[in-house]
């Protein structure tokens, strides 16, 4: 029995291979490793985000609509970013420090929303943008290629 509106709504609850281990019994296992999950949800909830964000913009039964409108309908949209975000958050974190899973989901959103501005938007990539993707590239490398000890402690490894 749930003791808690917290206890029925968890992190959990929103992976399959969780419900499936409920339903099942233990001895079904999680398909993929937690920073797997990590990456592919955050990858997902960056989809909603970005067109929460930018998808209003080329959304056609969207113009001449009011601002509040459209605030209404990408808030709608970033509920299921949320729905994707929090519980990529809450497993990856203990394997990831904090700032690597914000390192981490900077990337993953530059990644989509490159596709997304060259795809849906029809925008073209300049090399001044190629440019900044690459030093934000470093900044990946510098984060999970010169690990601390204190880094991976304050994580929990």
């Amino acid at each position: 029995m749930y003791r808690s509106f917290g206890d029925w709504i968890d992190a959990d609850s929103f992976c399959f291979a969780t419900r499936a281990r409920r339903t099942f019994g233990p001895s079904v296992q999680h398909s993929l490793p937690r920073p797997m999950q990590t990456v592919l949800l955050l990858a997902a909830s960056n989809v909603f985000m970005t067109l929460a964000w930018y998808g209003h913009l080329k959304f056609k039964f969207l113009e001449g609509k009011p601002l509040l409108l459209v605030i209404l309908v990408s808030w709608g949209i970033a509920f299921f970013e949320y729905c994707l975000m929090v519980p990529a958050n809450r497993y990856g974190y203990g394997r990831f420090t904090a700032f690597e899973l914000k390192i981490m989901q900077e990337v993953i959103t530059l990644v989509v929303f490159t596709v997304f501005a060259v795809t849906v938007m029809r925008e073209k990539v300049a090399w001044n943008y190629l440019a900044a993707f690459f030093f934000l590239m470093l900044a990946v490398v510098f984060t999970f290629g010169f690990r601390t000890d204190g880094a991976a402690a304050a994580s929990g490894h």
